[in-house]
C-alpha cells in the first residue's frame, strides 16, 4: 500500500476497483483478455455466458479503468487497460492456492 496516507477519494476509488473484482464472471472476463482483444461474441463464445451479461460486466470493467475498447467496423474489441491488474491477481491466486493446498493436506492427512 502506499507509503503515505491516503486521502478519502483515493480510498474511494481503490474501494470500487476491488469491487469490480469481487465478480466470478468479471475475473474470468479478465482472464480470457490475457490472450489478447477479443469482440464480446468471442468473450460470449470463450465463458459460456450470454452475450446481456458479458456486455454488462465489460461495462463495468471498462468503468473502472480495467478493459479498453475500440471498435471495429460493427465489433467492439475489449482489451485489458490496466495489466497490473494481472499480476494482483497472480498474487492473490498464488496465495489461494497454497491455502487450498494446506487444506487438501489437513482434510486428507496428506
Amino acid at each position: 500500500m502506499a507509503s503515505k496516507r491516503m486521502s478519502p477519494e483515493l480510498l474511494e476509488m481503490v474501494a470500487e476497483r476491488f469491487k469490480a473484482l469481487s465478480d466470478r464472471a468479471r475475473l474470468s472476463l479478465l482472464q480470457e483478455l490475457r490472450g489478447g482483444p477479443r469482440t464480446v461474441n468471442e468473450l460470449v463464445e470463450a465463458t459460456g455466458m450470454g452475450q446481456a451479461n458479458v456486455s454488462r460486466h465489460l461495462s463495468q470493467l471498462f468503468a473502472n479503468g480495467l478493459v479498453a475498447r475500440e471498435r471495429d467496423g460493427v465489433y467492439v474489441r475489449y482489451e485489458l487497460a490496466d495489466k497490473d491488474v494481472l499480476r494482483l491477481c497472480e498474487l492473490v491466486c498464488g496465495r489461494l492456492e497454497s491455502e487450498l493446498m494446506e487444506r487438501r493436506k489437513v482434510v486428507t492427512g496428506r
